[in-house]
């Protein structure tokens, strides 16, 4: 029990200093490249901070644990949407831009659709238990690098249309906020620390959990999906605080397509993974908050996710998780 309380305290610690050392490494690499926040969040912080749950639903899928494969990515994934993102706007409120809402957003809602739809092949007539098979890994894959293609074609538009500046501006955004080796080394470093955290945290966490024996699936939707996800929301909040919301939100969907795309589809390319014991609840409730995220960007606030629909969102979590104890007990 000590050894447990131990590393969930020695993980948290690194996840917190390890967000810090990559929001400002990943920032000044964007600075230097002419690479805007926004498209490093969707990129190299959110990979990043996804990492944890790459290698626990890829270990999980080896070890024939398809329960803790499967409810890491759709218990992460809600976690991002509605505590991560809730959290967030209560420290600062966070503006969301006008490509986001258009391009990336929908297509979070429409990779939680397509879990769905695959959760709920029953309404869609297809015998059998639902599972994601080698063919779905296959598609979700082929999306996952549709998805880069974009948004590093995105990227390279955005160099060049940004190219006639007037020179003092030019000349003030050419000088990095740190040293380019200073500045991968603060990436990598923060990297290696969000991963080994987010590893100490899980175990700590899940031999907690285990002690008093809650499912398999209950610990991949809520302890193991909470903690793979401490990377996410650390880097968010340091980003906010730092005043940079388009690292926060990138973050945030970002990872989720990571996750379901590439995430579940390298663990479903190892073994078919079945739904057993995530339900179509889980996965709607994964899909209704992709919705409230867009709902809350594009009619209120003027594109800013204020605090009080941060309050709303995590109270949606909570509910959500309230829900998932009772019926787990």
């Amino acid at each position: 029990m000590l050894l447990n309380l131990l590393f969930l305290v020695s993980g948290l610690a690194l996840i917190l200093v390890g967000a810090n050392a990559l929001t400002d490494g990943a920032s000044a690499l964007a600075r230097r490249w002419g690479v805007s926040d926004l498209v490093v969040g969707l990129t190299v912080v959110a990979f990043g901070t996804s990492a944890p749950e790459l290698a626990i639903s890829v270990l999980s899928a080896i070890g024939g644990s398809a329960g803790l494969a499967v409810g890491n990515v759709v218990g992460s994934n809600i976690f991002n949407l509605l505590c991560i993102i809730g959290v967030v706007a209560l420290c600062h409120p966070v503006r969301v831009e006008k490509s986001l809402l258009a391009n990336d957003i929908p297509l979070v809602l429409l990779s939680s659709a397509a879990l769905l739809a695959i959760g709920g092949s029953a309404w869609l007539g297809v015998a059998g238990a639902p599972e994601v098979n080698r063919t779905d890994a296959l598609l979700l894959i082929l999306f996952f690098a549709i998805f880069l293609h974009y948004t590093f074609s995105r990227a390279c538009r955005s160099s060049v249309s940004a190219a006639g500046p007037p020179q003092e501006e030019k000349a003030a955004q050419a000088i990095p906020a740190m040293k380019l080796w200073k500045a991968l080394l603060w990436v990598v470093g923060g990297l290696a620390m969000l991963i080994s955290g987010g590893n100490i945290f899980v175990r700590g966490a899940s031999g907690l959990a285990s002690a008093f024996g809650v499912s398999e699936d209950i610990i991949g939707l809520t302890i193991v999906a909470a903690g793979t996800s401490l990377p996410e929301l650390a880097t968010s909040i340091v980003a906010a605080l730092k005043k940079n919301p388009e690292i926060a939100i990138g973050n945030v969907v970002g990872s989720n397509l990571f996750n379901i795309f590439f995430v579940l589809g390298c663990s479903a390319s190892i073994t078919p993974l079945h739904l057993t014991g995530i339900n179509n609840l889980d996965l709607l409730v994964l899909v209704a908050s992709s919705i409230l995220l867009w709902i809350f960007g594009v009619f209120f606030g003027k594109r800013t996710i204020t605090r009080i629909e941060g309050s709303l969102l995590i109270a949606c979590y909570v509910g959500y998780t309230a829900w998932l104890i009772c019926h787990a007990s």
